[in-house]
């Protein structure tokens, strides 16, 4: 026990553990499980659930736990010292739960279990696993689980090899401009672009394709041929049409390849395409289903979007002498229409939201709606700046998270909830196991004293995290893999997390989480105001953007043939949804990571899938609100039991319509977005 990592006996010591402990620790949870799984597929070992689960679930639980610790460590409190550990250690972890994932007498066990032996939380759980193993390729034989290996192999490599491109082709582009062609630009942006020209001896302001320099040139500056240079280099990014030397990053080959050992994959798998392989864990049942879904939809968008740019070119030619905007143009005349427009800055704004008062508010919230009580708890933490707190109800532990806000160096970017613990009744020791949620955030710290500011956006991203954090630990589920946020399908788990938006938007909300960092005083109602008017501006070609890449993306993993010409499906799917078509030169497909090398493949449209069951879900409690505009607490409970409680133990549908009584629709999602 002298490993921190091989301590599961309270919470992780993570004030103990050091890079040296890694390769120690894996090597031994990786032994116990490769036991483990020789032990359960030897011939005369019982075919039942619980047996199987003693040894084997309790082996792969322990090493999936000491290896989150690590691989949390090395997202948060990242050092060169651990950087080389862990990817020392990455290819075997790796290399065991592929292995486990398509061993076909693991797989035939699973298959011998009698379901009558089992309840519903682990007829799911044993559902699940069939179908992964199915999708791991357990059933192939000979040649053909060869080749499927093979593929996976294949794959992973063109996919390391697209994001490469595509980062090279970003990296590789510089354009040195004068001060006069970067008029309009904002100060911190000039500042910074003229520090890198320094950086490097030369002349003039560096801008590059990296999104804090490439938007705002897009956004603001003056010069409509600057827009242009930069607008076409960013486009032919990585393809074909980019000019000279950059021409050596094209993606176009990596992407036919990567589509036909997709078709090639779905084929030996048994299906026609790889549209329906993605779609098998997910809660849509068809790429027809998808394809209806996302038409439906743009159909609504459309007139919505059509005002939007009637908005713009009328704007354009009034106010800015342009009668004929190009491509370069709208992101500028947007930005020159919404000033003049709205006339708020987020600046301004953001004085009203100090770090504890938006915590103490969230907590409010989460406790009176959901019947549960928030307090600080105490646990070794990885920076000073960590709080561990813990759930109760009616006075018993139900979970605990750590919280993780403020940004500083070796901490990745961005925000996400992971889990640290899954509730389990233990097979080993009979003893339930409660959650335990890690909480990330990336915000400014405070300064001179005072307290930490947020965005509205670092508000929203605090209350989506906790809406992750919530289904991990508001479970009533026992079965492992499917409590909480596990076994949840892929477009269904982003429910609870966008659910939890909606609150920043609602003034008897926002009254309680705001306080003016000097004079205390709440957000005004003019300032609220003036923040809603703007809230859906340009939703109707923010939708129809959306559905543009989903489309293409569901379309290319179904109807197209690899070897064919993906432009022309892209040119097909603009002509059918798009409201600004952009020019023949441009390439965006060559660098759309999140299906190239990204898990989205034939999958995209999740994201406004998920959108619309939040949506549906939250309008249950504007049905429900008081005049005092209090949320009712009954429609809480039931949001609490149907959809927190049941996490994966059942299908997403089964949990929506448990709630709403009805299966979702699209309206409560077009009038948040102001297109009813």
């Amino acid at each position: 026990m002298s490993n921190p990592l091989l301590d599961f006996s309270a919470q992780i010591p993570f004030d103990r553990i050091t890079p040296a402990d890694v390769a120690p620790a894996v090597d031994q949870l990786l032994a116990r499980a490769d036991a483990a799984l020789a032990s359960v597929t030897a011939p005369d070992f019982p075919a039942q659930w619980g047996s199987i689960a003693r040894v084997l679930d309790v082996a792969t639980e322990e090493l999936g736990r000491a290896w989150g610790a690590v691989s949390h460590l090395n997202s948060v409190a990242d050092t060169p010292e651990l950087r080389a550990a862990y990817n020392a250690a990455l290819p075997r972890v790796t290399e065991f739960w592929t292995r486990l994932g398509a061993d076909e007498r693991l797989y035939a066990k699973y298959k011998a279990i009698d379901p009558a032996t089992l309840n519903a939380e682990q007829r799911q759980a044993r559902s699940n696993a069939m179908r992964n193993f199915v999708l791991s390729g357990a059933e192939l034989q000979g040649a053909a689980k060869e080749r499927f290996a093979a593929i996976q192999e294949r794959q992973a490599e063109l996919q390391q090899k697209f994001s490469e491109n595509a980062l090279d082709a970003t990296d590789a582009y510089a354009y040195y401009a004068s001060a006069e062609e970067i008029e309009g630009l904002p100060a911190d942006v000039m500042q910074a672009a003229r520090a890198a020209a320094e950086g490097e001896g030369k002349q003039g302001y560096k801008l590059t394709l990296k999104m804090p320099c490439y938007l705002p040139v897009m956004q603001f500056a003056k010069s409509n041929t600057l827009r242009e240079k930069l607008y076409r280099a960013y486009v032919t990014r990585a393809s074909d049409q980019a000019e000279g030397d950059a021409k050596r990053f094209d993606n176009s080959a990596v992407m036919t390849e990567i589509l036909a050992l997709r078709r090639e994959e779905a084929q030996l798998l048994g299906y026609e395409n790889f549209g329906q392989v993605s779609l098998v864990p997910k809660m849509a049942h068809t790429p027809e289903q998808v394809t209806h879904f996302l038409r439906d939809l743009a159909q609504r968008a459309r007139p919505f979007a059509e005002k939007d740019v009637a908005d713009l070119r009328a704007f354009a030619a009034e106010q800015l002498g342009l009668q004929d905007p190009q491509a370069w143009d709208w992101p500028y005349i947007s930005e020159q229409l919404k000033e003049a427009r709205y006339a708020f800055s987020e600046q301004e704004l953001k004085q009203y939201f100090t770090a504890p008062k938006v915590l103490a508010g969230l907590f409010k919230i989460v406790e009176t709606l959901f019947e549960v009580a928030i307090r600080r708890d105490q646990a070794p933490v990885w920076n000073e700046a960590v709080e561990f707190y813990r759930i109760e109800r009616d006075g018993k532990l139900v979970g605990q998270f750590y919280l993780d806000q403020p940004a500083r160096a070796g901490k990745r970017g961005g925000a996400w909830m992971d889990d640290a613990r899954a509730r389990w009744l233990r097979p080993d020791t009979g003893r339930l196991q409660t959650p335990v949620a890690y909480l990330v955030c990336n915000f400014a710290q405070g300064v001179d004293g005072k307290p930490p500011l947020l965005t509205h956006d670092d508000v929203i991203t605090l209350f989506h995290e906790f809406g992750h954090g919530l289904h991990h630990m508001l479970t009533h589920v026992n079965e492992r893999d499917v409590s909480g946020i596990s076994g949840v399908e892929w477009d269904a788990v982003e429910l609870p997390s966008q659910f939890m938006e909606n609150f920043c938007w609602e003034w008897e909300v926002l009254k309680h989480l705001t306080a003016h960092v000097d004079s205390g005083a709440p957000l005004p109602r003019a300032l609220y105001d003036k923040m809603i008017a703007a809230k859906n501006y340009q939703a109707g070609m923010q939708t129809l953007r959306q559905i543009e890449f989903a489309l293409f993306d569901m379309l290319l993993h179904t109807e197209h043939e690899p070897q064919g010409d993906l432009l022309a499906l892209l040119a097909r799917v603009r002509a059918e949804v798009a409201v600004l078509k952009p020019p023949a030169f441009s390439r965006t497909a060559h660098t759309f990571s999140h299906i190239f090398a990204g898990g989205y493949a034939a999958g995209y449209y999740s994201y406004k899938w998920a959108e619309v069951l939040s949506a549906d879900a939250y309008a249950a409690f504007e049905e429900t609100t008081g005049a005092d505009g209090v949320p009712s607490l009954e429609t809480g409970r039931r949001y609490r039991q149907a959809i927190l409680e049941a996490g994966g133990s059942r299908p997403a549908m089964e949990s929506f319509k448990a709630f709403r009584g009805r299966e979702p629709t699209l309206d409560a999602l077009l009038r948040h977005q102001g297109m009813a």
